[in-house]
């Protein structure tokens, strides 16, 4: 009989996650952030019309991801490869160059504590920020 291997906070997160971005879950996201969690990326001044790319406090958090889920262009699609995690940081890419084609390129980190995602960030290449011009 073989022991079942034991999911890691990082890999749990990373799988609720994805599964709720695919289901545009607000709910579920946001039950994955702590309540004073932040999320950099070029998207948050972009839709949210800050001088910064930061949101921060589940809020503020609530709003962004609302739009976002409303404005998902069709090529932000969810391929990716696999995950790296130390134990307290996950980190993954969606690859430009998907299966069916080309995706937006992003690569995002999550900062994982107490079994909730203190900081989240999203780096996007140049395919994907070609996107934020035309919007």
């Amino acid at each position: 009989m073989t022991n079942p291997v034991r999911q890691s906070e990082p890999e749990r997160i990373c799988k609720l996650w994805d599964e709720a971005l695919g289901k545009k879950d607000l709910e579920a996201s946001l039950a994955l952030y702590a309540d004073d969690a932040s999320i950099e990326s070029p998207l948050v001044q972009h839709l949210m019309k800050t001088p910064t790319g930061i949101v921060k406090g589940k809020d503020n958090l609530r709003a962004f991801v609302t739009r976002v889920f409303q404005t998902n262009p069709p090529q932000r699609k969810r391929f990716k490869q696999g995950f790296f995690t130390d134990g307290r940081i996950v980190t993954w890419e969606y690859p430009r160059l998907a299966p069916d084609g080309e995706q937006m390129e992003l690569v995002e980190i999550m900062e994982i504590d107490r079994g909730l995602i203190q900081r989240h960030r999203v780096y996007w290449g140049w395919y994907a920020l070609g996107f934020l011009k035309h919007e």
